[in-house]
């Protein structure tokens, strides 16, 4: 039997890398910027990061129809065009306005990664491998943190802070080239042997070839992927856009000295995102229902969330990375199973869009959240606040989700 799926996988993986490090430049370099750019301070930075959400959410609303419409193989090569142009921008700006418009381009442009990713692993994995599938390229979210604090301090020394930006936005342009030649369909592709297009295709047949988002916004399936999207994407958004800042304030640290920190907290939560995935995906081949696997994958992932509320309270940096890569790990697991829900509850027809639509709602809770960060931070220099909610909205979402579809039944589409 071929593997050609994970090959595909691996190309998911290296698309979410890229994805992250072009966002993560400026997270990391936003204390030096503050130094270089007139005007800029933690306020003004919660409102370019606003601005990247609100493109986010924009994008999220066109990049899932057009992903079911277009098909992945040309909705990505799209999508990563734009935002590898966008990603090199901030390069050229010299204003905190400047700034905002390129983050609110490389937001439209990078809002399709996952709706494209998903769709792609519901073409081309069997529902009993989805939620590892998902999980080993939803961890390139946190390789790509992991390589920010590695490369971009060599990146401004060689290339200048501008250079950086444009090293990495150039990425995506390579991985477009290696997405062209290798990616197709299946049951399209040379390279696919037939035991593994048999294995691919093992699942029940589906009969709809197209659903519109008129039928889908509606179920109150969509609206339990949403909810979970709406309160618990903003927390990932603060720690992978106010985790740098908030240890060099809080320990002191310079920009070279708050590399290691860094990627030991994203190191741990690449085990999460694996680690979550495979949870479920062994319960499942074990027999047991996917809403019990699912389910129990969250629980679990949402109760390790919990100590992040004494972050604050600790003293000792080494004792924070501790709790924040716990924290971030199970986030990454609860994301791994999230991400399932919509190829579970949906055809392969409408998961994308399915995905657009939550990604939307997650993009607007981050919009109002990091808005709000800005000022908590401005005005109080306090995060307890900040951690406090973090602590709360897992455990918040799986109850509601829990609510509205005690059963994890499949939405009945007419």
């Amino acid at each position: 039997m071929s593997h050609l799926r994970w090959v595909i996988c691996s190309l998911l993986f290296l698309a979410t890398v890229i994805a992250y490090i072009d966002r993560g430049v400026i997270a990391y370099l936003e204390k030096f910027l503050e130094g270089v750019i007139p005007g800029l301070n933690s306020i003004k930075y919660g409102y370019i990061l606003a601005a990247f959400q609100a493109a986010y959410a924009i994008g999220m609303v066109v990049a899932g129809g057009l992903t079911d419409k277009l098909g992945t193989r040309k909705a990505f090569a799209i999508a990563i065009c734009l935002w590898s142009v966008a990603a090199m921008l901030p390069g050229l700006a010299f204003s905190v306005v400047t700034f905002g418009v390129a983050m609110f381009l490389l937001g439209l442009g990078e809002a399709a990664n996952f709706p494209a990713c998903i769709k792609t692993v519901a073409e081309w994995f069997p529902k009993r491998e989805r939620a590892l599938a998902t999980g080993i390229f939803n961890s390139g979210a946190n390789i790509g943190n992991i390589a920010v604090p590695l490369i971009v301090p060599f990146l401004v020394a060689v290339f200048s802070w501008r250079g950086a930006f444009v090293v990495t936005g150039a990425m995506g342009l390579v991985w477009l080239a290696a997405w062209l030649v290798l990616y197709r369909r299946p049951e399209q592709h040379p390279s696919v042997s037939k035991g593994e297009l048999d294995l691919i295709l093992s699942d029940p047949v589906e009969k709809i070839e197209s659903v519109p988002w008129s039928k889908v916004l509606p179920l109150k399936e969509t609206w339990v992927f949403a909810i979970g999207k709406f309160l618990t994407d903003p927390i990932w958004w603060f720690y992978l856009f106010w985790l740098p800042r908030y240890l060099q304030t809080t320990f002191g640290l310079s920009l070279s000295a708050n590399r290691l920190p860094l990627v030991i907290v994203y190191s741990i939560s690449t085990v999460g995102s694996i680690g979550g995935g495979w949870i479920s995906s062994a319960l499942l081949n074990r027999g047991k229902s996917a809403n019990f696997a699912r389910k129990t994958a969250l629980l679990i992932c949402a109760l390790s969330v919990l100590p992040i509320f004494i972050a604050p309270y600790l003293h000792h940096l080494w004792l924070v990375v501790a709790v924040v890569g716990l924290a971030t790990a199970a986030h990454q697991g609860w994301s791994a199973n999230l991400f399932t829900l919509p190829s579970d509850l949906f055809p392969k027809a409408a998961v994308a869009s399915v995905i657009g639509i939550g990604g939307m709602a997650g993009a607007i809770g981050g919009v109002l959240f990091q808005l709000a960060t800005g000022y908590v931070v401005g005005l109080t220099h306090s995060y307890v606040p900040l951690f406090v909610t973090a602590c709360m909205a897992y455990l918040l979402a799986l109850l509601i989700i829990n609510a509205i579809t005690p059963k994890l039944a499949p939405a009945k589409i007419s």
